[in-house]
């Protein structure tokens, strides 16, 4: 494998997770999509909803998960254990060899804990592309073996940390973009970066930086979308080939240049 071979690295949330008709199309067409591809999954509402089962109160500042040691243990047995395997069983039943990943699992990736500043986050690890161990990805990939990562890394000192999927999906990208044309997929409930946020069917293709100050000015970039982009861009400059955003349904449009359909936006620089 050479920096020509094409590698998708895809990102599904929680809610395709949390949609069964939803889900189930999304791992045909992923299991469908020719070539190299890892895919990173989110924790959906499972865990929350394992938790209260458990008597273990779920808190967040921000919307981001406290996780104590209490928490930490539901979201590794959910995200980890039960998330993870179906996902992989699933894969298996429509003929795609994947193998179900955390962190710690051959040490694809170290994180460190994150320190304690306003908020005490716990159990939560802050990742880089440094520290993801491309040779192990490449390993595995080489071996005809597609990874399904869960949002759990590790610290090295024997302690698992949640970690954000969206952080996960994009260093992992960065770090094997030295090695094939990398495309970064992030899968979400919108058809794609709207023109006209109220507006599902207004899709902007295609953006590159230069767009998005007149975008901003005409009021296109709103509801958190922005901080998507820049993340986006980040990754493009860091070595990704271009960012896909879309929904689930949208893998079929990963091919083509551009998607020509209502849609998928792609970002490049």
């Amino acid at each position: 494998m050479t920096s020509s071979s094409k590698l998708y690295v895809i990102k599904i949330g929680g809610q395709v997770i949390d949609d069964e008709a939803a889900c189930a199309d999304f791992l045909q067409q992923f299991a469908a999509l020719p070539g190299l591809k890892v895919l990173v999954h989110g924790g959906g509402k499972l865990a929350t909803r394992m938790g209260e089962r458990l008597g273990i109160t779920s808190h967040y500042v921000q919307g981001r998960r406290i996780t104590d040691e209490a928490t930490l243990q539901l979201v590794t047995m959910v995200y980890g254990g039960l998330i993870n395997k179906q996902l992989v069983a699933r894969l298996q039943a429509l003929g795609c060899s994947a193998i179900g990943l955390t962190g710690a699992d051959m040490d694809v990736m170290r994180a460190t804990k994150r320190p304690v500043k306003e908020v005490d986050y716990g159990w939560v690890g802050d990742l880089t592309a440094e520290d993801v161990r491309a040779d192990a990805f490449i390993q595995l990939l080489h071996a005809g073996q597609v990874p399904v990562l869960a949002p759990l890394t590790h610290d090295g000192q024997g302690h698992l940390l949640n970690t954000n999927a969206d952080t996960i999906a994009s260093c992992v990208a960065v770090a094997l973009s030295a090695h094939f044309q990398v495309q970064l997929v992030f899968c979400f409930d919108q058809k794609g970066v709207l023109r006209r946020p109220d507006d599902p069917d207004s899709v902007i293709p295609l953006i590159r930086p230069g767009d998005v100050p007149a975008l901003m000015e005409e009021g296109a970039l709103r509801d958190g979308i922005l901080p998507k982009l820049d993340n986006a861009f980040a990754a493009c400059r860091a070595g990704v080939e271009q960012v896909f955003i879309g929904p689930a349904h949208a893998l079929s449009a990963l091919s083509a240049s551009s998607t020509g359909q209502n849609f998928g936006t792609i970002i490049r620089l």
